[in-house]
């Protein structure tokens, strides 16, 4: 379980093909986190165990499935990407109870300053995903715990402040590029027990 702060930035070294899979390298860049082998780390929202360490950083085994429903397939060396360890009991639940299980991939349509001087964010998202949106409710962008500042259609709109620009990998999206989405968990459920009950399951 994660809350959707990041702690820092890191490099992929190498995303390469391997049995039952790809194996992912990802360098911390200094972080002050010291993970443990089996320890969970998201990177850009998805949830990896730490396989290895290498030279290079750390090392995480990325099953087929993962590849299917995340942005990771796509990753090459020098892609810069959200990091956050787990959370504890004590941690403090600055954004909101993130899984690090992406829901699926969304397509940037904007990202650029809004007509007040902000910064903004516009990603087309599966229907399946969008349903489980509600303005002003939660919503998981590359592992950024944002808040939902409107929505059209499957289309949310998220505003980013200096902090998250300056932080996360957000400010360097572009039109077109894919990021990780992740609906809040408690919507989800709440979707899912709606859904069966209007089935008469």
């Amino acid at each position: 379980m994660f809350t959707g702060i990041v702690q820092t930035t890191g490099l992929v070294r190498s995303a390469s093909p391997a049995p039952g899979g790809m194996r992912l390298v990802v360098d911390t860049l200094g972080w002050a986190h010291r993970p443990g082998l089996g320890d969970s780390i998201a990177v850009n929202g998805c949830c990896l165990t730490v396989a290895a360490f290498e030279d290079a950083g750390l090392a995480f085994d990325v099953v087929p499935e993962t590849i299917r429903k995340t942005t990771l397939g796509s990753w090459r060396a020098g892609r810069r990407v959200n990091l956050e360890h787990a959370a504890t009991v004590a941690t403090l639940l600055g954004g909101h109870l993130v899984q690090g299980h992406v829901d699926g991939r969304g397509r940037v349509c904007r990202s650029g300053q809004s007509g007040e001087g902000g910064w903004e964010l516009e990603v087309a998202c599966d229907a399946s995903v969008a349903e489980c949106l509600v303005a002003q409710g939660s919503v998981c962008l590359d592992g950024v715990s944002l808040t939902v500042a409107g929505l059209q259609g499957s289309v949310v709109r998220v505003c980013l402040i200096p902090t998250t620009l300056a932080v996360t990998n957000l400010g360097e999206l572009r039109d077109g590029d894919e990021v990780n989405v992740e609906a809040d968990i408690i919507s989800k459920q709440v979707v899912r027990f709606l859904r069966m009950r209007a089935q008469g399951e």
